[in-house]
């Protein structure tokens, strides 16, 4: 049914997400879709070797690092960081050898630090997020690939289509925590199964000034507060009796 690089493509997908999304890979109508992406991503990275982000082995790092039957919490993103050396296929992840003082280092992870602090934990060691995907917080980026110096340039491929069903098939399976940062993030809202009893908490992104410019900021001008999901998302997993996030050590 398959070529052979689409056959390749599907191979880098953990086996737990093939099989959440086998109704969708089965139907041949979806064939076309995934030919297409799969031509786009190759062609790219023949044209640009160095220049598509992350690298070809870290596309699929976020469903590598949370299994299925291991998520708790939804993170969606938008896309990688289009800056070299910091996309790793986790949204809002960076490598942990970067300075959290450094001009590489990104405004959403200043922001998220902020929003740490406000909820009672401490700032962020580093932006490496790994530790959060290890306990369950899926980091998925709704477009998983980028030109490097150009935001949302593969926006078109098609990812959405494939992020989506997880999404949409996520959210049949158990109540699940999900926070939606930004207009992107929060349009998949009307994907989530209304047959479980969802978390969901929505904010502005936590990017740039963009974090306190809206009806629900992420961050309270002045930094006089935060929208307060870590701490909701911890209460409610207690409250469901599974164990809380440590976003970072308590300060409490």
């Amino acid at each position: 049914m398959f070529s052979s690089s689409v056959e390749v493509f599907l191979g880098r997908i953990p086996q737990d997400y093939r099989v959440l999304l086998d109704d969708f890979l089965t139907n041949e109508k979806n064939l076309p879709f995934l030919e297409h992406l799969v031509r786009q991503e190759n062609e790219a990275r023949l044209q640009f070797p160095d220049e598509i982000f992350p690298k070809n082995e870290s596309v699929f790092n976020a469903l590598a690092q949370t299994p299925v039957s291991e998520v708790k919490v939804v993170l969606l993103g938008q896309d990688p960081y289009h800056s070299p050396g910091l996309a790793q296929g986790l949204a809002f992840s960076i490598p942990e050898h970067i300075p959290t003082n450094s001009r590489a280092y990104p405004s959403s992870l200043r922001n998220i630090s902020k929003a740490l602090f406000l909820d009672d934990f401490e700032t962020l060691p580093h932006g490496n997020l790994s530790s959060w995907a290890e306990q369950g917080v899926l980091l998925l980026n709704t477009c998983l690939t980028v030109r490097q110096g150009q935001a949302h340039s593969h926006q078109h491929w098609g990812w959405d289509m494939l992020t989506n069903v997880i999404i949409q098939e996520l959210s049949k399976n158990r109540p699940l925590i999900w926070m939606l940062w930004g207009k992107v993030a929060q349009k998949k809202a009307q994907l989530i199964a209304t047959t479980q009893e969802h978390l969901i908490l929505q904010a502005s992104h936590p990017s740039g000034l963009g974090a306190y410019q809206t009806n629900e900021p992420f961050l309270v001008k002045g930094d006089l507060g935060s929208c307060g999901h870590f701490k909701q998302a911890n209460q409610w997993l207690i409250q469901h009796s599974c164990s809380p996030i440590i976003w970072s050590s308590s300060v409490f």
